[in-house]
């Protein structure tokens, strides 16, 4: 046993135990006991260094993304159906979406499901040149500061904005803190804040191919179409939908009758409602008709003190299935929003279009005209909108099978259902994330 001890001390050390001269050196037989209390303490801080190396690694793999939208449902909804699409790819995503306090977004994004955070809004009013913009700079370093702090707290690695006052500061912002950002134009034509944000964007995802013109770097531009939400794409039976607005009229009533939807975008047309408020109940006169009438929140309490009852008639101030709406018409009239003509061509419904006066720089007329040219949609403007040309409309529309069967076919054959799945690949791909299929 000596020799052999002996042999051990005078051996070299093996590679893998070192002999550091500065340290004592205890031969095996003299090493110290080793303290089970220095051995527990070793061991709970090496697990406590793993949680938190493991807890930053997460931190690091999971994406996270802004999105800038607000105002309107036509900016807000798209904002959501990209949103579920990214959580469909990447379970593990953060999402926060940015808009302004007290307004449409603030009520509709958590019932969405998501987190909201405010900013203040900068406004642009029309004309451009007028007395309310004389405060424009002051309100947007005020937007453009608060969206400085909200991104840094979030940290996200890609911005999306998808219009309203609020998506120029958070962009803006976005792009002066070198934040990965990204455009989605619904327009057939696009606003001047779009426009001006296409210069500082990765991508730009547009609806449609004439409006890769519109702007001055058309290498950004990615055609994808508009994202609808996920419930438009279901396939809901006509005579099931029908039932849930008409439920008194039957089975056998309702499939064999017509269905009006009426649709006035979220705010409201009280231009829409003075019309079909002086023609509603002759229509009804045909035994075979439906209406659903959506009259927008304001005017709801008004129309609803004006109209009278009937079993084939259903009003409401705001659509919350519109899945079941769409699936239950055979013909929308409605304003010419973005959203509203993207979701008519997901749907495939015949449509008679009367574009809103009042939006900034034309754009519902734009996407009115495209839609006419396109799915052969009726395009009526307001100064020629009564009771007698929209009676004249309905009935040249409903009453010829074959006109609403090549409608439909056109709306169709345009559409793009899957935009907001595509351009959800774009932007993990723009991040160099993985799908929740490739990771597995």
């Amino acid at each position: 046993m000596a020799t052999s001890i002996s042999h051990l001390l005078l051996s070299p050390k093996p590679p893998f135990l070192p002999l550091y001269p500065s340290l004592p050196f205890f031969s095996p037989l003299t090493l110290p006991p080793r303290s089970p209390k220095l051995l527990c303490c070793l061991s709970v801080k090496q697990q406590a260094n793993e949680q938190i190396s493991t807890t930053q690694s997460d931190a690091a793999n999971t994406l996270r993304v802004a999105f800038a939208a607000g105002g309107t449902g036509g900016h807000i909804y798209p904002a959501v159906a990209i949103a579920d699409e990214l959580k469909i790819a990447n379970p593990t995503v953060q999402i926060l979406f940015l808009g302004i306090p007290n307004s449409m977004e603030s009520a509709a994004i958590p019932s969405s499901g998501y987190v909201f955070a405010s900013i203040p809004a900068a406004p642009l009013a029309r004309p451009f040149v007028s007395f309310q913009n004389l405060l424009l700079p002051i309100r947007l370093i005020k937007s453009l500061i608060q969206s400085h702090k909200k991104l840094r707290e979030f940290d996200p690695h890609v911005v999306i904005g998808t219009g309203g006052y609020v998506s120029f500061p958070v962009c803006l912002a976005a792009a002066l803190n070198g934040i990965k950002l990204v455009i989605q134009e619904q327009n057939s034509v696009p606003g001047i804040a779009n426009w001006l944000l296409s210069f500082l964007a990765d991508v730009v995802f547009v609806a449609f191919n004439s409006t890769i013109d519109c702007f001055p770097r058309k290498s950004k531009c990615v055609v994808c179409g508009n994202p609808v939400r996920l419930a438009l794409r279901q396939d809901v039976p006509k005579a099931v939908a029908r039932l849930k607005f008409f439920p008194k009229s039957g089975k056998a009533g309702v499939s064999e009758g017509k269905v009006l939807l009426v649709l006035g975008g979220s705010l409201g047309a009280n231009a829409i409602n003075i019309a079909l408020l002086n023609l509603y109940y002759m229509l009804l006169e045909n035994e075979k008709l439906y209406i659903i009438w959506q009259t927008g929140v304001e005017s709801y309490n008004e129309m609803e003190s004006l109209v009278k009852n009937h079993p084939h008639l259903y009003l409401t101030p705001f659509m919350h299935s519109m899945d079941l709406a769409y699936a239950a018409a055979d013909l929308l009239i409605s304003r010419a929003g973005a959203m509203t003509c993207y979701e008519i061509l997901a749907t495939g419904k015949p449509s008679i279009l009367i574009p809103s006066p009042n939006v900034a720089e034309g754009h519902q007329f734009r996407n009115a005209s495209l839609m006419a040219d396109l799915a052969g949609s009726r395009v009526i403007t307001e100064d020629e909108l009564d009771s007698t040309t929209l009676a004249l409309a309905i009935e040249e529309i409903l009453g010829d099978e074959r006109k609403m069967a090549d409608m439909s076919e056109r709306a169709l054959k345009i559409a793009k259902p899957y935009a907001s799945a595509e351009i959800a690949q774009h932007i993990l791909s723009l991040v160099n994330f993985s799908t929740a299929k490739e990771k597995h």
